[in-house]
């Protein structure tokens, strides 16, 4: 069968825009490997391509991106924001440094003189201010410009070419980062297009981040990205990005198809202590959790029966048979255990079907739970089910494609739901928009409590957000734990550990950001540090 290959109008353009600037391109053989490695304008020379598992997420925009991890990582490495995510923080990008008001309400921001799109136009300052504009009637699949059912952005004002003004209604602990993680639109191209869902026109992938799109086939679910050669800051560590099909990963990770895998513990003996190979572990901030749809079960609104189901899961049995250990219990006040701002003196629900029983009180329920249709996910539920039905709960698992079940979260079509979600990472304001009262479209690591309110754990989630004093407010994060896992809004089950294999020798540029365990999907993976 004859390969398919989408190629963007706009895409195409910049690209020819690239290979225009980068001269003459290696000639490749036939499985795609350059005849002779290239350089970077420096003379350096660097890896030909770093292939990864592919599968679609999407069309790699901000409008267009499936909303979990692969999709977003996709889209910026096209795309780059006023600040980016390393090791330790946020740190300056696109702004090279900003000023602060006094209250906190006013930022001006300083740009980087040299940054272009992908079509060789210079990125400015008003590109900036039209963004905002946009997102405020075109939102983007990954928003976070919306606080308290209100868009963040008061206004905006060009101070000059390479410097806006960004003015706020009032201050957050967390608008900078939501501001500064924004990603950056061409105006040049975006103010011709009245609705962004649906555009795949000239210039729908055209970004100013480090690499440029060629490449993309949705059915196979295929990319090829190109470093661009005009790239105004760290420079493209590899020559190419694939992501390519992989039925089973671990045979084509030791077969030399892709450079990189995300290994389980059963699997993690074939490498460790092999010095062809590197592992790179991290606890994760992602989390296997139970959604509980309190409007279309109203029994559910009963805290007793949401106590006696976190009661009747056996957490470390999940950890032990469905990850061979590789995983932990994680935190019903769902701050993960390793972040500095854990609370671990909260109720943490251990398995005791007794006092599931007691709780019951006699009565017995049946729901429905919804869960993807992988290995995994299927026996999450399965071993639940079992443990459940000793307490006098029964359950009937409904396996639905990932894609179905992930809809299922916005679209509240679940009596109960399984998901394995991240967003657990970072500043834990997150706790805000979880489990104080939703504002806005959810997304997968801003769930839709269905039918769930408590208004103290609203009101301190909202008070923490405007607390100036670090250790007031570390407190406040500290007292929400507590309420959170008290009132089980939702059973938080495991999280697995991730230990990602690689051989240095092909590559050896991976690293983790503080807020996120996905080595694969940071940007900064893939730009030259040093």
């Amino acid at each position: 069968m004859k390969r398919r290959l989408r190629v963007l109008p706009g895409i195409l353009l910049a690209m020819m825009l690239v290979l225009s600037l980068a001269g003459c391109q290696n000639s490749r053989t036939a499985d795609g490997q350059g005849v002779n490695a290239p350089q970077d304008q420096n003379g350096e020379t660097k890896p030909e391509v770093i292939r990864l598992a592919g599968g679609d997420t999407g069309l790699p925009n901000p409008f267009k991106h499936y909303m979990r991890g692969p999709g977003m990582s996709k889209m910026q490495l096209l795309y780059d924001s006023l600040l980016e995510k390393s090791e330790e923080g946020d740190i300056p990008w696109l702004a090279k440094s900003w000023d602060v008001s006094d209250d906190g309400r006013v930022y001006t921001f300083h740009l980087e003189e040299k940054a272009l799109w992908h079509d060789g136009k210079p990125l400015t300052a008003e590109d900036v201010a039209f963004s905002f504009a946009y997102y405020k009637d075109h939102p983007p699949v990954s928003n976070d410009l919306i606080a308290n059912g209100k868009y963040l952005i008061e206004s905006t004002k060009v101070l000059d070419e390479h410097t806006v003004e960004i003015k706020l209604p009032d201050f957050d602990n967390t608008y900078l980062s939501k501001i500064g993680f924004t990603r950056i639109l061409p105006k040049h191209i975006w103010e011709k297009v009245s609705d962004p869902l649906t555009y795949e026109g000239e210039g729908a992938g055209v970004g100013s981040g480090p690499f440029v799109m060629e490449e993309y086939n949705p059915e196979q679910g295929t990319y090829r990205y190109t470093a661009f050669p005009q790239y105004w800051g760290l420079k493209p560590a590899v020559a190419a990005i694939e992501w390519v099909p992989a039925s089973d990963g671990v045979m084509a990770f030791e077969n030399g198809e892709i450079d990189l895998i995300n290994a389980t513990a059963d699997v993690l003996t074939r490498y460790s202590g092999k010095p062809e190979y590197k592992v790179a572990t991290k606890p994760s901030y992602h989390s296997y959790r139970l959604m509980m749809n309190m409007e279309k079960r109203p029994e559910l609104q009963d805290v007793n029966l949401r106590r006696a189901l976190a009661y009747g899961i056996d957490r470390q049995e999940l950890v032990d048979k469905v990850d061979r250990g590789s995983a932990t219990v994680s935190s019903m006040g769902y701050v993960p255990p390793d972040s500095p701002w854990y609370n671990p003196d909260i109720e943490q629900y251990p398995f005791n079907i007794q006092k599931s029983k007691d709780l019951l009180a006699g009565k017995t329920y049946a729901f429905e739970v919804l869960t993807g249709n992988t290995a995994p996910e299927v026996k999450v539920a399965e071993l639940i089910k079992l443990t459940l039905a000793q307490a006098g709960i029964d359950l009937t698992i409904k396996s639905v494609d990932s894609k179905v079940r992930d809809n299922a979260v916005k679209t509240g079509q679940y009596e109960l739901l399984i998901i394995n979600s991240g967003g657990m990472g970072g500043d834990p304001d997150y706790l805000r928009s979880i489990y104080g009262k939703q504002s806005s479209t959810a997304a997968l690591n801003q769930q839709n409590l269905m039918g769930y309110q408590n208004e103290r754990i609203n009101a301190l989630s909202q008070e923490q957000a405007v607390e100036r004093d670090p250790a007031q407010r570390k407190d406040m994060i500290f007292r929400l734990q507590k309420l959170i896992a008290e009132d089980v809004p939702m059973i938080i089950l495991q999280g697995a550990v991730d230990n990602y294999v690689y051989r240095p020798e092909k590559y050896d540029g991976w690293m983790f950001r503080y807020d996120h365990n996905k080595t694969d999907h940071n940007k900064l993976s893939y730009l030259k540090r040093s």
